[in-house]
């Protein structure tokens, strides 16, 4: 399984929205198209190079894709769940 698929979470690396969470829409060549639901709709994606995401967990839910609610609502319960998690050492 590509870890660059639609439905999955990154982590941007480079570029003024570094650090932020969003999940891939598509993947064209050597660039994913990507969502967070409130800045970037799914309707006009992000284009970022592969080389600049870092993908972070597997999210394989097709009702995630159609709106941007529940892309917004994804990101957020994801952000959550990895804050209370503690860091193994």
């Amino acid at each position: 399984m590509d870890c660059y698929s639609a439905g999955n979470f990154v982590r941007s690396l480079a570029g003024h929205d570094k650090e932020s969470v969003f999940i891939i829409i598509r993947e064209e060549g050597s660039f994913v198209f990507v969502a967070d639901g409130r800045l970037r709709s799914i309707k006009q994606p992000k284009r970022k190079n592969k080389k600049h995401v870092q993908p972070i967990r597997r999210k394989q839910d097709g009702e995630l894709l159609r709106s941007d609610e529940a892309v917004k609502k994804a990101i957020q319960s994801y952000i959550k769940e990895s804050r209370e998690c503690p860091k193994a050492t």
